[in-house]
């Protein structure tokens, strides 16, 4: 049922619909289990996407997980990564090919320009230890 309202709230939110009907509905959501649940699908994920992928993604997870964060940009950040990773899409890329892939895209800029002010040097942080674990260190070239 999360899934279906934060992706609801999320097209409608894109479309410029009244959103507070659904978001009434997801107010005494448990966030820390749906939170936790979550990095268990994002890792399997991001192994296969890569590091580059999964650095937009892990800063909207440490937002979502972020207790500062209202219920409105934890809905739309849960939507955001669960539209990414599942299989399922509004606009299939088996048969829309480039519609198919830039509607993932969309809904990505779209709640990154609503949380990015969310997007703390601590979380960046967080995203970096997390990348440099999944990944490996990656080591970063100094200028001189």
């Amino acid at each position: 049922m999360l899934i279906t309202i934060s992706l609801l709230i999320l097209a409608y939110l894109i479309m410029g619909k009244d959103i507070k009907p659904l978001l009434e509905r997801v107010k005494n959501i448990d966030w820390n289990s749906k939170i936790n649940a979550l990095m268990d699908k994002l890792r399997p994920w991001a192994l296969k996407a890569g590091r580059t992928a999964t650095r937009p993604m892990l800063q909207f997870y440490y937002v979502m997980e972020d207790e500062k964060t209202s219920t409105l940009d934890r809905v739309l950040v849960y939507a955001a990564i669960v539209y990414v990773i599942i299989p399922i899409d509004f606009v299939p890329s088996s048969v829309y090919k480039f519609l198919g892939v830039l509607d993932d895209g969309v809904a990505m800029l779209y709640v990154y320009k609503k949380i990015k002010e969310k997007i703390t040097p601590e979380i960046n942080a967080k995203v970096k230890e997390t990348l440099d674990e999944w990944f490996g260190v990656e080591y970063e070239m100094i200028e001189e």
